[in-house]
């Protein structure tokens, strides 16, 4: 088991992760929000405040939950979609989760959202993904559909986690990605490699279409 950071170092690397990514385009606004778990039995998770810009995060302004998602310490209030980053953690037993806004993740999860999914397999850069070792790798990443109920949200995100045990990520229709990992650093390099592969899809589509080919 991956040793869990302490609430200070886990801050400090959620604030920079912030930065670079909002740098890159991926959390603009007050978008997206991460967490990181910090203890274990009882388990607490650090997550980013509600309506907290991800680019000037303050380490000071990140709030500490329980795993029913109580407060426990910190003075804002933890994102609105605490509740997914607690489905995850459960599911896949992650010690964080990140979830960005980028362009290419909102496109193609709108574009594919009536299949259910997105299949994404012979890319090299598949194998930054734990556990995969090919290209061949099929990488299948559902999509459920978004909601403003996050109660419903929540169970939606449980059926997916559910249904698709390898699944590395989970995508918002007209929304975004979340993706997660046993360490910190490992969340985001997935969120690196999966924005990498939605943008290559999302760019080829568009090639494909600019050549003739009708959108569907």
């Amino acid at each position: 088991m991956t040793a869990l950071p302490s609430r200070a170092d886990a801050a400090r690397a959620l604030v920079e992760i912030g930065r670079r990514f909002y740098a890159r385009g991926w959390v603009l606004g007050t978008s997206g929000n991460f967490s990181a778990v910090v203890a274990d039995a009882p388990r607490r998770l650090l997550v980013t405040p509600s309506g907290a810009h991800k680019g000037t995060l303050d380490a000071n302004a990140l709030v500490e939950i329980d795993d029913e998602g109580r407060h426990v310490a910190g003075e804002g209030r933890s994102s609105a979609e605490t509740r997914l980053h607690l489905e995850i953690v459960r599911a896949r037993g992650a010690g964080a989760v990140l979830h960005t806004h980028s362009v290419w993740a909102t496109i193609l999860s709108d574009r594919h959202a009536q299949a259910g999914g997105v299949a994404i397999s012979g890319y090299e850069m598949l194998k930054g993904l734990e556990g995969v070792a090919t290209h061949d790798h099929r990488e299948w990443v559902p999509i459920v559909p978004n909601d403003q109920d996050l109660t419903r949200l929540a169970g939606a995100f449980r059926t997916a986690l559910e249904r698709h045990p390898d699944a590395h990520a989970v995508l918002i229709a007209g929304h975004g990605l979340y993706t997660w990992g046993d360490a910190i650093a490992t969340a985001e390099r997935h969120v690196e490699i999966l924005e990498f592969l939605v943008e290559v899809l999302g760019r080829t589509a568009e090639g494909r279409h600019g050549a003739g080919e009708n959108p569907r």
